[in-house]
């Protein structure tokens, strides 16, 4: 029997083999959102905010309960990028500004997935060639880092928004209440064009980063007011893409992932109260202490939901450490490559989380909260350790006197300041005397971090400084630094 039928499986075996190895590679939607705050959502608590493909995602996908991004919106980019730390990337002219200007040497997710022909686009926010609508440089633009397509504006809406249609300008002080709607379908017309071959499409959005806009159809239909419009609006045209995505057959063989930039943008609250009367122009963090340009968890721990039929089990929930740091390798092994080898990379393949597979989990993955240049906390599993620091701390410039974030949250330690986060989301007890063990441990893998990396005071043997730097600096660059006043 066994001689009868061993040809046939080997048969089976061989083509079941032949069909794995040339599947098609999987297709990418990564859409980032700018100053979407952790409790913006339904799935994460949101009470006033209707947001249901959101909330469909997360009931047909997987929620993050536990992804980080930086504090600020150019960093968080960078990472995302590169997979790196912000700190560790090199920038033009080796100076660590707020906003990274990515080194042209530097290599994105793009740039690697284009070596296994994937094509490639960009929608909405870029800020990686100056934090400036003008001015920037185009050497530096998507288009020049991986990118096959680019629509989008240079940076932030602080005050306008410039739009770009790959290196040209096509519109001055575009209609920013436009803007979610015309990203969305210049994406979907891009999945269209490319749905024979695999795609990365990053669409970074202009919204809900102020000056915050809605369209007709949105605004005024929020009980949280035009914040809320916003965001429903992106919700709006979040199904529109897995509509489309499913439209044409391509959901078993892409992967949507839905995240935010940093945590809300509490100076645009009345008295930075987290977000919940309807003249707030920024977001809520709900359980979560503060909010953007902060390292407490509110400014950093993102709403997080990945979609994938058949691939990311659905109706689940994983509250492991992740982060955009790890989306370079993640992506990058799903297609069938790897990140960089000549240098660092801060993230890890995560696809076993992406899977469901919770208990391969890495049990000694770490995170680490800088702002600008300086190492201010470690979340290793439940705990999670606020090193000591001044409350005007070095190397935090322009953010010497944070007044993003409430006066309660503008504060230093003099001492340890541990929290248990499985307690204590609202990081208001200081539990260090109850557990110096991990306290030891948690500052040991800080003092492994400053000698690999850097911190205010000095520079790590793993920090890039890719333009010619004679001697190497000793301490991070940072324009206009300076000593804390008394």
């Amino acid at each position: 029997m066994n001689r009868l039928f061993s040809p046939v499986i080997r048969h089976l075996f061989a083509c079941l083999t032949t069909c794995l190895c040339t599947a098609a590679p999987p297709n990418f939607v990564v859409l980032f959102i700018d100053d979407m705050g952790y409790a913006d959502a339904g799935c994460f608590g949101s009470k006033d905010i209707r947001t249901p493909r959101i909330d469909g995602m997360a009931k047909e996908g997987m929620r993050f309960t536990s992804f980080y991004a930086q504090p600020i919106c150019g960093p968080s980019r960078a990472a995302l990028m590169t997979g790196c730390q912000p700190l560790r990337v090199a920038e033009r002219g080796n100076v660590k500004n707020v906003h990274p200007i990515l080194h042209d040497k530097e290599i994105t997710i793009a740039e690697i997935l284009k070596t296994k022909g994937y094509a490639t686009a960009c929608f909405g926010k870029w800020d990686l060639a100056k934090h400036s609508q003008s001015g920037f440089f185009m050497d530096l633009f998507p288009t020049r880092q991986g990118f096959d397509y680019f629509f989008g504006t240079p940076t932030s809406n602080d005050s306008i928004a410039n739009l770009y249609r790959n290196e040209k300008l096509i519109e001055p002080r575009s209609d920013m209440s436009t803007l979610t709607r015309r990203y969305t379908d210049e994406a979907i017309g891009f999945m269209e064009k490319h749905r024979k071959e695999p795609f990365l499409v990053y669409i970074p959005h202009t919204q809900p980063h102020t000056r915050l806009a809605a369209s007709k159809q949105f605004k005024g239909r929020s009980p949280r007011g035009l914040y809320g419009d916003v965001i429903e609006e992106i919700d709006f045209n979040v199904g529109r893409i897995l509509d489309s995505v499913k439209k044409l057959g391509l959901e078993k063989n892409t992967y949507v992932l839905f995240t935010s930039d940093n945590g809300p943008w509490l100076i645009k609250n009345k008295n930075h109260a987290d977000g919940h009367l309807p003249g707030d122009h920024g977001g809520s963090a709900g359980p979560l202490r503060s909010g953007k340009v902060s390292t407490f968890e509110g400014g950093v721990r993102v709403p997080t939901v990945l979609w994938a039929p058949g691939r990311v089990p659905a109706g689940t929930t994983c509250d492991k450490i992740a982060s955009t740091l790890d989306i370079l390798p993640t992506l990058a092994a799903l297609a069938g490559t790897e990140p960089p080898g000549d240098r660092v990379i801060d993230g890890e393949d995560i696809r076993h989380l992406f899977h469901g597979k919770f208990e391969e989990a890495n049990p000694d993955k770490a995170f680490f909260y800088y702002l600008r240049v300086h190492l201010q906390a470690v979340r290793q599993g439940r705990w999670k350790l606020h090193l000591p620091r001044d409350e005007k701390q070095p190397g935090t410039e322009p953010f010497l006197v944070n007044r993003h974030i409430a006066p309660d949250d503008r504060v230093g330690f003099n001492k340890p300041f541990l929290v248990d986060l499985n307690k204590d989301l609202g990081e208001t007890t200081n539990v260090a005397s109850k557990h110096p063990e991990a306290v030891e441990k948690l500052m040991a893998l800080a003092e492994n971090m400053r000698k690999d990396l850097g911190d205010f005071d000095r520079v790590g043997k793993n920090m890039r400084f890719l333009d010619t730097a004679d001697p190497r600096p000793t301490r991070p660059p940072v324009p206009g630094q300076r000593k804390p006043r008394k």
